[in-house]
């Protein structure tokens, strides 16, 4: 996210909220790195209790589980009411769907 989409746009007026989801073996509070993101535009999150992962799991994937690793992308028209709407895309793993973000993102400032 950061080398590929926050440097080298620079000037894009983004905000990104990365919520960081613990997971047993692979994300713990202790080998998390905080400058992952050092950008101004990233708010960053710690979900302990799986509240943020479960609560987009249920309401906006529709599973029944955690969503992580994922995006979620929306204009600067969306509004969070119940559900923050309209959704323009989503997907993961956010590595492998880069240059997809990527694209919808110019695609969206440049409307």
């Amino acid at each position: 996210m950061q080398t590929q989409l926050l440097d080298k746009n620079p000037e894009t007026p983004l905000r990104v909220y990365a919520v960081w989801v613990p997971l047993p073996i692979s994300m713990t509070r202790d080998k998390w790195d905080a400058a992952n993101l050092p950008d101004a535009r990233v708010r960053e999150f710690w979900d302990v209790d799986h509240v943020i992962s479960g609560w987009f799991g249920s309401q906006v994937d529709g599973i029944d589980g955690l969503s992580w690793d994922m995006y979620y992308l929306y204009g600067t028209d969306a509004v969070w009411d119940t559900v923050p709407t309209p959704l323009i895309s989503s997907g993961g793993s956010i590595f492998a769907e880069r240059e997809r973000l990527r694209i919808e993102i110019n695609t969206l400032i440049d409307q």
